[in-house]
């Protein structure tokens, strides 16, 4: 690779940075982040609570209690160093801007999960030229660059999946050369690995992917797997015994009975949110997925390129006979695709929100999609590549702030705002609010009189005095005129406020699409 294609690179990946952290910051606040910052001060209360009584009641009866604050563990720090410099310059409240800050924290995580992605690629296939366009399309592929900006629990799973995979790599590429393993792999392999099931405790899954690695390692090595283990005995010990300090350490609810571990593993894979997700125009409900489910969501969010490198494979196979590590890394990869997307099927998994709970297996299909197109044709990886590059970059100028909600071209030929899930997030809520607030001080409204919406609206109205915040569950009692309704499609059935004047919707277009999609809408009520 020449100095002129370094540089040049690294320059655009210090745009990339800068660009993306000031879009963390101007995002707007998803769902999730209240349950994920209670989730932390509930966890918090109870290490305090466990040391001081030896009672750990709060965590115990709280419903979410497996969800896992590993991330938090990195992030609080940051957040509470840089809230008060964001409370000045956003206009959100205190609690507002100890969200925010995350924004700041996730975006990072997952440019730096970009560069382990990087040096995945790198071993691979040593090119530098293809680990650097698979970096870029990794880093702008819309629907994980939107989610980086707000999500606080796939995003930091994804991210250590990947740096994680790369470290297990590593282990490989030695055991390949038939070189010692250093001891520091094993513990940084670890401490991944744990901070991974402390976000979400179907990291355990990752197990299944070191497993693989090895029994493919010795199908294509032809070597036993039983004397490779005995022959690594030490440095399995030292990874299990590791792997277990660091998991305990780092999930608290671990702490005052071990046993937890099985519970929570029987209670995530039965996770009871009775919630429904539009998939081609049909409300599937999470707790009864048809096994099309996840094969739709696949297909539409997907890029299509990526689509057909996956189904170059059989045309690949024998060029994969020229290097076997190349082979037992695609034949890993494949496998494990494969063997979690059947489990999840198997055992019924309640899953929403699209395809957010398996995200951290695109960059694994990424990855096998990318090397079977470089290893089929050069010339047209290079040219696809670049050339999917450029309209990523436009495709996210156009639908910011909805990038999360990223569809490919195959979406177009349906009417999405009535097939399939948008903003479930409820992104549009600032922008909504931002409308209200300028349509109050025309209207000389009231700011004691209430403003319907979802729980987090008085972040961003709390600031221009807004008084009174009630959920959007609560119009129907409303009796006291007038009164503003923010409406968050979330292409759920909410009806329209009745006898309400509409003051603003929310829309935006995909690239090469003349549909508009409507995501939210302001009301006033008077």
């Amino acid at each position: 690779m020449s100095h002129k294609i370094q540089k040049t690179s690294l320059i655009l990946l210090i745009i990339y940075l800068i660009v993306g952290v000031y879009l963390s910051l101007n995002t707007g606040i998803s769902h999730d982040e209240y349950h994920e910052q209670l989730n932390w001060e509930i966890n918090i209360k109870a290490i305090k609570n466990f040391y001081e009584t030896g009672t750990y009641k709060d965590l115990l009866e709280y419903k979410d209690r497996y969800h896992g604050i590993g991330f938090n563990f990195l992030s609080q720090p940051f957040q509470y160093l840089i809230k008060d410099l964001l409370l000045s310059y956003l206009d959100v409240n205190e609690y507002g801007s100890i969200l925010i800050s995350k924004h700041l924290v996730i975006f990072t995580l997952f440019f730096i999960s970009g560069l382990f992605f990087y040096k995945i690629c790198l071993i691979f296939f040593n090119n530098k030229n293809f680990a650097l366009i698979s970096l870029f399309l990794f880093l702008l592929y819309p629907y994980f660059l939107g989610h980086s900006l707000i999500n606080p629990k796939d995003i930091p799973f994804l991210s250590f999946w990947i740096i994680s995979t790369y470290i297990a790599c590593k282990i490989l590429k030695k055991l390949y050369k038939e070189e010692t393993v250093p001891i520091k792999y094993l513990i940084y392999l670890s401490i991944s690995t744990s901070f991974l099931i402390s976000i979400r405790v179907v990291g355990f899954l990752i197990l299944l992917q070191f497993l693989i690695f090895i029994i493919t390692f010795c199908e294509i090595k032809n070597k036993s797997f039983l004397n490779l283990l005995k022959n690594n005995i030490k440095n399995l010990l030292i990874l299990l015994f590791s792997l277990t300090f660091f998991t305990y350490l780092l999930n608290p609810i671990f702490w005052h009975d071990p046993r937890e571990v099985v519970n929570s593993l029987i209670w995530m894979s039965k996770y009871q949110q009775d919630v429904s997700t539009l998939t081609l125009g049909e409300y599937m409900k999470a707790l009864n997925l048809p096994a099309s489910y996840y094969f739709i969501w696949l297909f539409f969010k997907l890029p299509i390129l990526i689509i057909l490198g996956f189904l170059l494979f059989p045309l690949i196979e024998k060029k994969l006979l020229k290097n076997n590590l190349n082979k037992i890394l695609t034949y890993s990869l494949i496998f494990t695709c494969l063997i979690i997307l059947l489990l999840f099927i198997l055992l019924d998994v309640a899953i929403y929100n699209e395809i957010r709970h398996l995200m951290f297996l695109i960059p694994l299909i990424f990855l096998i999609s990318l090397n079977n197109l470089y290893m089929w044709s050069r010339k047209f990886f290079y040219f696809s590549g670049v050339l999917l590059i450029i309209f990523f970059v436009i495709e996210n100028v156009s639908i910011n702030p909805y990038q999360y909600t990223w569809m490919n071209s195959f979406s177009k030929f349906y009417k999405i705002n009535k097939n399939f899930e948008v903003d479930y997030w409820g992104i549009s809520n600032k922008s909504l609010y931002n409308k209200i607030v300028k349509h109050s001080s025309k209207n000389n409204f009231n700011k004691n009189n209430c403003v319907y919406g979802d729980l987090y609206s008085n972040v961003f109205l709390e600031t221009q005095n807004f008084k009174c915040f009630k959920m959007y569950s609560e119009l129907d009692a409303a009796k006291l005129r007038p009164y503003y309704v923010m409406k968050n499609h979330r292409n759920l059935k909410r009806s329209n406020p009745k006898d309400c004047k509409l003051i603003s919707s929310e829309v935006y277009k995909y690239l090469f699409s003349d549909q508009t999609i409507n995501v939210g809408s302001a009301w006033y009520c008077d």
